[in-house]
């Protein structure tokens, strides 16, 4: 939707124009998946599908909220008492933010604040994290609290892991944050140091969202977490980025058959990132279909969060390819979506595939988006 129809819409529920505006993308992860929160290697790319947040300044201290995705659903809660989980699961993730930024004893007030998204929502592409980038860029701007795009992340981290229960790592508010058009951000979880990472022109990055419905899927996630920091614990390292296979292996007597597996995927996948960007740098197609195979494969077998829809979309799409591309399950699993990396003139050939057999194999309509890598925050006032 246009800006100027959502201030117009705005106009028409706060009987005012909005401030300004704070748009924030949704992400795909390449490579490197779970060993964010060990600490250890990432390579995402923003995308171009993005969450806009509206927002006026109030002068009373309430937050006042809406969403066009939810048209029957408001929100509103005070930032003077103490911020609590409200009705509204989307209207949550607001109070996570206004919750940290008050932990962290910025001085923040009322709000009016409309939201739109165009992130597809349950496919694994981060459209939690793109609102909370939002919207912390909202009250960022709102209040001028001169918060940097490295801490705006780290706040929507905060408000994942301390208000909603989700321990999730820095990756996906980091990219939201700091996403470059045409690249990958390789990310180093542990200093949060980044490093952009040209896209070949003539890559296309497809996802294949599964539409498989996502279930228990919060604590599954935050089982793989205790796992692979108990692994840690136990190879006597502060967390499985600094962990190498002969460390894991001279320790495997000591480990549970489960964390034996999770870190073996974390500690090589660390390693299939580095290798990604190499193979990014050369445009080398046989190296990425390898890499994101065995990435797939390590996620289906060591770190056991695919499910069989993910697992026969990869299948679909690597037979359909026969090599002339790369492709994996992508985002935290249990269901999602899946990337594949091929020239343009075989898209074709991935979408005939996915039409002709997914339905007919798991009763389930995949959609298909053909994505750009997109910028990260920006935030930008009317007056």
């Amino acid at each position: 939707m246009e800006v100027t129809q959502l201030n117009a819409k705005f106009s028409q529920l706060f009987g005012q124009e909005a401030q300004g505006i704070s748009s924030a993308p949704g992400r795909v992860n390449l490579i490197g998946e779970f060993t964010d929160y060990n600490l250890g290697y990432v390579l995402p790319c923003a995308l171009e599908f993005k969450t806009q947040v509206l927002f006026n300044r109030r002068k009373d201290n309430h937050v006042c909220v809406y969403s066009l995705n939810y048209p029957n659903e408001y929100d509103t809660f005070s930032v003077d008492t103490a911020i609590i989980q409200g009705d509204s699961q989307w209207g949550n993730y607001i109070r996570a933010v206004a919750y940290v930024l008050k932990q962290r004893g910025f001085h923040i007030g009322g709000l009016e604040l409309l939201i739109t998204s165009d992130v597809p929502q349950g496919a694994g592409l981060s459209s939690s994290a793109a609102l909370e980038v939002a919207i912390t860029g909202a009250f960022n701007q709102a209040f001028n609290l001169g918060i940097s795009s490295k801490d705006i992340a780290l706040i929507g981290q905060q408000a994942e892991n301390e208000f909603m229960h989700c321990q999730c790592g820095i990756m996906d508010q980091l990219i939201s944050a700091q996403g470059k058009a045409g690249h990958a951000l390789q990310i180093d979880c542990q200093d949060l140091s980044t490093q952009a990472v040209t896209i070949p022109e003539d890559l296309s990055l497809v996802i294949v969202n599964s539409n498989y419905p996502r279930k228990l899927v919060e604590s599954e996630y935050n089982q793989r977490r205790i796992d692979c920091e108990s692994a840690a614990k136990k190879m006597q390292v502060s967390s499985l980025r600094l962990a190498t296979l002969a460390r894991l292996n001279e320790t495997k007597a000591q480990l549970s058959d489960n964390e034996f597996k999770r870190a073996y995927h974390v500690i090589s996948e660390n390693q299939r990132v580095i290798d990604t960007v190499n193979a990014l740098a050369k445009n080398d197609m046989g190296a990425l279909h390898d890499l994101l195979a065995a990435s797939h494969n390590s996620l289906r077998n060591n770190f056991e969060v695919t499910v069989p829809a993910t697992d026969g979309l990869v299948n679909i799409i690597a037979n359909a390819l026969q090599g002339k591309g790369a492709v994996r399950m992508t985002g935290g699993g249990f269901g999602g979506a899946v990337i594949c990396l091929c020239r343009a003139s075989d898209i074709a050939d991935v979408k005939a595939a996915v039409a002709r057999e997914y339905q007919a194999r798991f009763n389930l309509t995949a959609d298909i988006f053909v994505c750009q890598a997109g910028n990260g925050l920006a935030v930008t006032t009317f007056h």
